[in-house]
């Protein structure tokens, strides 16, 4: 029988017990959550700080989910270290947990570069965490004045959920745009522009450069007073625990195919690990939500001995702000060829090369786009399709009769 151990509880961590379960249904598994809650989904944090949603309605998987699987979580623990060769984890608490399998689905966390006087700084937070969303909303009220440093998604989406409760909110960046990993120079003006429209003000181009308590001095010279700071300025993969021990690691955790690592019986999945871009053909880490399922499924499905390999990742990003959306995917590579499409408030933009999709931006577009996402993940040459009509709407119909039936259970 294995003892499976996995380290983190988020999404790459219960869909690994998924993985488990679909091949070893009586093996025990030990889940080791450093907060204190079952799964949730984290991009709700910012509605459940505007109001729209509560840290009840959150969780991924329903309440008996871990009893049903026969999992033991021990909530509230942190793994510290891991002995390869006793093949025990060591937790914060100075226990050990034995293992036969493990794997590491511990995350990111915040990354805050350093910067003069922010021990001044009273109220300061992160927002990638229930409680960190939980101890932000006791903390602010409507006249809180409140500088959120970082104009990426993390920042941006507590921006949207603070922006009708606090009296100002500024967000800074030293990047010249809002989004600037995901979005060209129109496509972050747009959601710019609606977020203006709700009170945000923005300094881009310009950030912290020092905290005087409640002052913050940019680097323009600048200043911004505030009642409320917010830290969003990255994140970084937990690698740690991997590293500690020799095995190999780069931003992430590297592994293969199939989610192992390079030390035996040890896999990881989700935001700490670093994988295969099939947009890019290159290794690097994909931290969104469908790669962490996705891998952790493959790792949990091998951990228990079954096959499975997951080497077609793709960057994916869906983001809204205030009923504008956004859904990104691949890249554009050089000597790409763009084809694009405009309107009022709206873009949407596809990237070929070589006859293959290779990654598209939805903006302001009211419609699903898993068929152009398949494209980009399986390779499909173009010339097997109406790319024609693809070009203006995701629609089964630019497939041949076989293909639909094939792909798609006879959609006609």
């Amino acid at each position: 029988m294995e003892h499976y151990v996995i380290i983190g509880n988020g999404t790459a961590a219960v869909s690994c017990i998924e993985g488990i379960r679909s091949i070893d249904g009586e093996s025990p598994i030990a889940v080791i959550s450093g907060e204190r809650y079952p799964a949730y989904c984290r991009p709700l944090i910012s509605y459940a700080l505007e109001g729209k949603a509560s840290p009840g309605s959150m969780s991924q998987r329903p309440a008996d989910f871990y009893e049903k699987n026969g999992c033991k979580v021990l909530y509230g623990k942190k793994a510290v270290g891991i002995d390869p060769e006793k093949k025990t984890v060591t937790l914060d608490d100075g226990t050990g947990l034995p293992y036969t399998k493990l794997c590491v689905a511990a995350g990111s966390s915040p990354f805050v570069p350093p910067m003069s006087g922010l021990e001044t700084v009273e109220k300061k937070f992160s927002f990638m965490t229930l409680d960190d969303m939980l101890d932000l909303d006791a903390a602010v009220g409507e006249d809180s004045r409140v500088l959120i440093v970082g104009a990426g998604l993390i920042g941006l989406k507590c921006a949207e959920g603070l922006a009708e409760r606090v009296g100002s909110l500024t967000v800074c960046d030293l990047a010249p745009r809002v989004l600037s990993s995901i979005l060209d120079e129109e496509g972050a003006a747009l959601m710019q522009e609606k977020l203006e429209e709700h009170g945000i003000s923005f300094l881009l181009g310009d950030t912290a450069d020092r905290f005087e308590k409640s002052r913050a001095v940019m680097k323009s010279g600048k200043t911004v007073d505030f009642d409320i700071l917010v830290l969003a300025v990255g994140v970084r993969a937990n690698t740690a625990l991997v590293k500690d021990i020799g095995g190999a690691v780069n931003r992430g955790i590297i592994v293969d195919s199939r989610m192992r690592t390079s030390i035996p019986d040890v896999y990881a999945a989700g935001d700490c690990a670093e994988g295969f871009d099939s947009s890019t053909g290159t290794s690097r880490v994909l931290a969104i939500l469908p790669n962490a399922r996705l891998q952790g499924e493959c790792a949990g499905v091998n951990m228990a001995g079954g096959e499975r390999t997951f080497e077609n990742a793709v960057p994916l990003n869906a983001v809204g702000f205030f009923g504008l959306h956004s859904l990104t995917a691949g890249s554009a590579p050089e000597g790409c060829e763009i084809w694009e499409e405009r309107g009022p408030g709206r873009i949407r933009r596809l990237c070929t090369k070589d006859g293959f999709l290779t990654g598209f931006a939805l903006i302001g577009c009211e419609e699903r786009a898993g068929i152009y996402t398949s494209l980009i993940r399986e390779r499909i040459p173009l010339d097997t399709l109406d790319f024609e009509l693809l070009k203006h709407s995701a629609t089964t119909a630019a497939f041949s009769y076989g293909e639909r039936r094939k792909k798609f259970g006879g959609a006609s």
